[in-house]
Order: structure tokens, then C-alpha cells, then sequence
């Protein structure tokens, strides 16, 4: 059995029992019924995903996957694809928005190299960045497949295997991506698995025009067509039109969710990854929560398809993981809140008629 069939058989379902005695101290709680809306609601899903009313999200890591598209060459982004590779040692030197924001949180930062065109292997000799580069980028889904479905096998265990490395020192996963064009293949993906129009799901990426955006959306259109995903086959779509950073985001959810472990996924191009994760084995969904809605027009379908409500919408559109990042302020906040605040009962305080 290969790791990533072991893997989804590890994957059940939340505790309910959990829930059930989480929502029972949050009912009564010293304030209005449940006065603190979706914070409450997460609370007793953190319950449910850990098997804890007493939800353990004190140890924070954030996965930044990184790695290039060969359809950057049909130019669907505005900056150059040696862009990549900088931000991977930007990330290293501490001095990206997923940085700043991690440290704000306490969250420990892994970049893990997954198909970046350039040698980083100092950086990996040096223990700075995890190099698993299944090759210098994807094909050019435009004129071909992204990659081997072996090579999609590999992402996504990689992703995995990751996880099995962090879990000893980790209570909830963030994730985050790094890849010049990487809107280009997750909007392809969405695309494919909610049954979206391409038009609809198109976003403007790093900023580019709306003439751009539609040669991008054609672009898509054109991977599309000429590949064919199979839009029941989640591995299928991973290799036509994905990308291998996006294998290893839906890696890192499933890893997550097979030990019980919740993970807060970040944008676009990470709900994604979820997606991917969601097709493979959709008990998944249970350990996600969505950070933040993006300001790309993709992901409010791609949301829907997941089941989420984001807990966030601050047009952002960066990635990294910094939506993540910011929304574990509010993960903590809702465990806080379920052990924290006392019951009417524990305070003295007379309970409403």
C-alpha cells in the first residue's frame, strides 16, 4: 500500500461526542447564547477535530510550498519567473509578508522546495528549506500535461510526509504557496472540479489588466481542451493542470486530517490544494479551516465546493500563507474562549429567564 493510500484510510471522521461536550459548556457560557457567532462555531469544530474540549493550537507551523509552471511562458503574470526562486530565499532571510506575520503569531515557518527552477540545494544542505524539486517546474499545461500522475503521486506525499515530520512539534498546520503563474493552474483546477466556467473563475493574479486576464483565461481554456482532466479523478487533474507546490498543499491537508491534526488553509491557490485533498477523500474537509475569502473571483466557488465560510475577508490576495497566519490569531481566540470563559454556573451569575 503506498503512503498516500495508507493515509487516506487513516482519515475518519471528527469526534462528535467531542462536540456535542463542547457545545454544551459553550451554551453556557457567561454571555448571550452564543454571542460570539463563528468564534463559538469554531470552537466546538476544533473540539471535534482534535477529540478535545480542551483543543491543543498553542504550536503553530506554516508549510510554504514552492514551485514553477511552464505556463508562465504564455504570460499569465506580470513578473518574471526567476521571481520564484528569490522569494525562496527572501523567505529564508525573514523579510516576506508570511514572515512578518508568522512571527506576530508565533508560528514557525518551513519553505520546502518542490519543483523550483534554480539550485537551491546549499540552502537545503544547510538545513534552511526542505528540497524534495520533483523537477525544474511543471510542462507548459498549454501544451501538454503539467506533469506524470506519478509525479502528482509524489507531490502530494511529499506533502505528507512533511506533516509526519512536523506533527511531534505541531498542533495546527497552516499552509502557503510560492509560484510565479500558480493562479493560472488553480484556476484551472476550480474550473474542472466545481464546473465553473473558466471566465468565471479567472482572476487577475499579480495584478495584471483585464486584456491580460483574458488571454490568461483563454489559456486555461486552451490546457483545458487539449488535456482533458478527468473532473471525477482527482489525481488526473492534479498532473494535467496542476502544479507540484499544489500537490503538496493537498498533501499537507491530508496528512493533517490523518492525525487529526486541523489545518488552516490559506488563498486561492491553496483552496486548491484543498480541493484536490477534498476529491481524494472528502472526510478531509472536516480539518479545514478556510482562513480568508481572496479577492480572486475563483474562490468563492471553490469555498462553496469545500463547504467553508471563510473567517476572514480583507482582500487579500498575496499568498504565502499570510491569510493563514492572521486567522490563527482567531483558532486561538476560539479555544480561549471554550476554556477559558466561565460558565454561568462556575461564576455565580444569574442565567437569563
Amino acid at each position: 500500500m503506498t503512503l498516500l493510500e495508507q493515509t487516506l484510510k487513516r482519515i475518519g471522521p471528527v469526534d462528535s461526542e467531542a462536540m456535542s461536550r463542547a457545545r454544551s459548556r459553550l451554551e453556557r457560557l457567561t454571555m448571550p447564547y452564543w454571542a460570539l457567532g463563528r468564534i463559538m462555531d469554531l470552537a466546538e469544530e476544533l473540539a471535534g477535530m482534535t477529540g478535545s474540549e480542551k483543543p491543543p493550537v498553542g504550536r503553530k507551523t506554516m508549510v510554504v510550498m514552492a514551485g514553477d509552471h511552464g505556463v508562465a511562458e504564455e504570460s499569465v503574470s506580470l513578473y518574471p519567473q526567476e521571481v520564484t526562486l528569490q522569494m525562496v530565499y527572501n523567505f529564508v532571510n525573514g523579510g516576506a509578508g508570511i514572515n512578518a506575520l508568522a512571527r506576530l503569531v508565533s508560528a514557525q515557518v518551513h519553505v520546502v522546495d518542490m519543483g523550483v527552477r534554480g539550485d537551491l540545494r546549499a540552502l537545503a544542505d544547510a538545513g534552511k528549506i526542505r528540497r524534495v524539486h520533483i523537477a525544474d517546474g511543471t510542462g507548459n499545461m498549454a501544451a501538454g500535461p503539467a506533469m506524470t500522475r506519478d509525479q502528482a503521486v509524489r507531490s502530494i506525499e511529499a506533502g505528507i510526509e512533511i506533516v509526519r515530520e512536523l506533527a511531534p512539534t505541531t498542533d495546527v498546520f497552516g499552509t502557503g504557496d510560492m509560484g510565479i503563474g500558480n493562479t493560472t493552474p488553480s484556476s484551472a483546477i476550480v474550473s474542472v472540479i466545481t464546473g465553473v466556467p473558466v471566465e468565471e473563475v479567472t482572476g487577475c493574479g499579480t495584478g495584471i489588466d483585464e486584456e491580460r486576464r483574458r488571454l490568461k483565461a483563454g489559456v486555461i481554456r486552451k490546457a483545458i481542451d487539449l488535456n482533458r482532466p478527468d473532473p471525477d479523478d482527482a489525481l488526473d487533474i492534479l498532473a494535467k493542470v496542476g502544479g507540484f507546490e499544489i500537490g503538496g498543499i493537498a498533501g499537507v491537508v491530508l496528512g493533517a486530517a490523518s492525525i487529526r491534526k486541523p489545518v488552516v488553509v490559506d488563498g486561492f491557490i491553496s483552496t486548491a490544494g484543498a480541493l484536490i485533498a477534498q476529491k481524494l477523500s472528502p472526510q478531509a474537509a472536516s480539518y479545514m479551516i478556510a482562513a480568508h475569502r481572496s479577492v480572486e473571483r475563483g474562490h468563492v466557488a471553490a469555498l462553496e465546493r469545500l463547504g467553508k465560510k471563510p473567517l476572514m475577508d480583507l482582500d487579500l490576495r498575496l499568498g504565502e500563507g499570510t491569510g493563514a497566519a492572521l486567522a490563527m490569531t482567531i483558532v486561538e481566540a476560539a479555544v480561549r474562549v471554550l476554556t477559558e470563559v466561565a460558565t454561568f454556573g462556575e461564576a455565580g451569575v444569574s442565567e437569563a429567564g
